[in-house]
C-alpha cells in the first residue's frame, strides 16, 4: 500500500499508490486502499503520480483511485504497460492520463525536477526517483536490490548512485524488503543452474510457481525447459498479462512457444513444464486450481 507524498512551495506530487492484502483480522476483504484524505483536501495542488515500478503495492489502487485524483500519470515503458492494462479492465484508461518515460529522461513537474534512476528488483525496470527541488535533492530508492546480473532490465550503475551522492543529497528515503538480513540475495542468473539440475532429473511432470511480475524468473524457467526438453504451459491470466506486457517493451522476445493447458494434459509427462501461479496459495490462482482438480 505504498503511497509517498512530496510537498514544495505549496505543491505536491505522489510517488506511487498501491494496494495491500488483507489478511484474515479482515474476513470478507480482499484487498485494501490507501487513505487519501490528506491530499484530496489539497487536491487542486497535487501536479501528478509518478511510479517506480509495476507491482500491485506500488500501483494496485489506480484502477480505483487515479480518477478522482484527476491527475497524470508517469512510468517507464514496462510500468506504464501494466497500469494501462489494469485501466483499461476498470473501464477508465480513456479518462487518465498516462505518460511514458524513459529511464534517465529528465522532466518536470512544478518546482520538481525528477528523473528515473534504473535500480534492479523482481520485476523489470524497477526505478529509484532523483527528486530535485530548489532547497536540496531527495533520492528515493523505491524496491531494489544489489543484482549485477538481473537477466532482465538494468542493474543499478554503481557510478551513477555515487554519482548522485557526490553531488549532495538532502534527503534519501529507502525501502527494501529483508533490508536487515545480513546475507546477500543473491543474482536471479545464479537461478538457472539449480532449476536446470533439479527439472533435469524430474521422472514426471513438472510445476513451477513464481511471482507473475518476476519476468526475469520466467525467462530463467524457460531457459531450463528448452534445456531439458520440455514444452511449456503458462497458466494464469496475471502471467498472460505479464507476457504481453513484456514482449510490447522488448523484453521475452526469444521466449518458446507454449501450449494450453488442455494440449498440456496430452504431452507425456516428462516433457512438460507448467508455470503457474499461486504461490502464495492464492485460492483462485492456477496452482490452487491444479491442487483441487478444477483447473
Amino acid at each position: 500500500m505504498n503511497v509517498n507524498l512530496y510537498g514544495c512551495q505549496g505543491k505536491w506530487i505522489m510517488v506511487d499508490c498501491g494496494i495491500t492484502f488483507a489478511d484474515p483480522a479482515y474476513p470478507g476483504v480482499d484487498v485494501i486502499l490507501p487513505d487519501l484524505a490528506f491530499i484530496e483536501e489539497r487536491g487542486d495542488d497535487l501536479l501528478g503520480i509518478v511510479l517506480t515500478h509495476g507491482h500491485e503495492d506500488h500501483i494496485g489502487a489506480l484502477p480505483y483511485l487515479a480518477e478522482d485524483l484527476g491527475v497524470p500519470l508517469f512510468a517507464s515503458p514496462f510500468t506504464a504497460g501494466l497500469i494501462a492494462g489494469k485501466l483499461e479492465e476498470e473501464g477508465n484508461l480513456s479518462r487518465i492520463e498516462l505518460n511514458v518515460i524513459d529511464p534517465g529522461e529528465p522532466f518536470a513537474l512544478g518546482p520538481f525536477g525528477l528523473r528515473f534512476v534504473p535500480v534492479a528488483h523482481s520485476i523489470p525496470e524497477g526505478s529509484a526517483l532523483l527528486i530535485e527541488t530548489p532547497y536540496g535533492r531527495v533520492f528515493h530508492t523505491g524496491d531494489w536490490k544489489l543484482d549485477e546480473t538481473p537477466v532482465l532490465g538494468s542493474p543499478a550503475d554503481p557510478e551513477v548512485i555515487k554519482a548522485i551522492g557526490d553531488q549532495g543529497v538532502l534527503a534519501l528515503v529507502c525501502d527494501s524488503t529483508n533490508v536487515f538480513n545480513p546475507e546477500p540475495s543473491g543474482s536471479e542468473a545464479s537461478v538457472r543452474d539449480g532449476l536446470r539440475d533439479v527439472v533435469g532429473a524430474a521422472k514426471g511432470r513438472v510445476v513451477v510457481t513464481t511471482f507473475a511480475s518476476n519476468a526475469a524468473r520466467l525467462k530463467t524457467l524457460a531457459d531450463v525447459a528448452t534445456d531439458t526438453g520440455r514444452t511449456l504451459c503458462v497458466a494464469g491470466r496475471s502471467l498472460d498479462r505479464i507476457m504481453k506486457v513484456a514482449r510490447a517493451t522488448g523484453y521475452l522476445k526469444d521466449f518458446p512457444a507454449t501450449v494450453d493447458f488442455d494440449e498440456a494434459m496430452r504431452l507425456p509427462a516428462d516433457k512438460l513444464m507448467v508455470i503457474a501461479t499461486g504461490g502464495q496459495g492464492e485460492e483462485r490462482a492456477a496452482l490452487g486450481r491444479i491442487a483441487s482438480g478444477s483447473s
